[in-house]
């Protein structure tokens, strides 16, 4: 098969890419996949700038889609506003869930972000995607969730797989 042509905003896409690879370093995980302890203070650090960076391209260009950065740096934009706060979060919703109608965005990106943005108000999440360690020794535990009996139906009007499967996955990562 043959390499992906690239992006029309190759350079955007690189700095997408530097950018959530900084993320991740902040929150722990290497290049090569080993994960050491997280340094919050880099966190916040990496996590304004990432956030200010991603302000000038959205006033630039509209939100980074498929088509302008390709996909892999699409996926950057969105973990970038995973972790940035509530107000940036909010409005990068509204511009994810238009980039999702016109095909350049992923549902289970605008799910997760939904979930995010829903838990840091204090409210229900939809697609049971948020977890949160209270302290109290007993690990992570699932945030409120909406109508719990429809979960893995909205799971799976959005590519997600069953919220047993997921919770397997966070239980045994965290």
């Amino acid at each position: 098969m043959p390499d992906p042509a690239p992006p029309p905003q190759p350079r955007l896409a690189d700095e997408l890419l530097r950018r959530m690879a900084a993320d991740q370093y902040a929150r722990g995980v290497r290049a090569d996949g080993t994960v050491v302890a997280r340094d919050s203070e880099l966190m916040r650090t990496v996590d304004a700038d990432n956030t200010q960076a991603l302000q000038r391209i959205i006033n630039d260009y509209g939100w980074p889609g498929h088509s302008l950065v390709g996909e892999e740096a699409a996926n950057a934009a969105w973990l970038i506003a995973q972790h940035a706060e509530l107000d940036f979060q909010l409005r990068a919703l509204d511009l994810l869930r238009d980039a999702v109608d016109r095909g350049e965005a992923t549902t289970t990106h605008l799910a997760y972000l939904t979930d995010r943005c829903l838990m840091r108000q204090d409210r229900p999440q939809l697609y049971g995607t948020q977890y949160l360690d209270t302290g109290d020794g007993r690990g992570m535990r699932l945030w409120d969730v909406a109508e719990p009996d429809r979960l893995d139906a909205r799971r799976a009007e959005v590519g997600l797989g069953p919220q047993a499967d997921y919770e397997a996955v966070v239980r045994a990562t965290y």
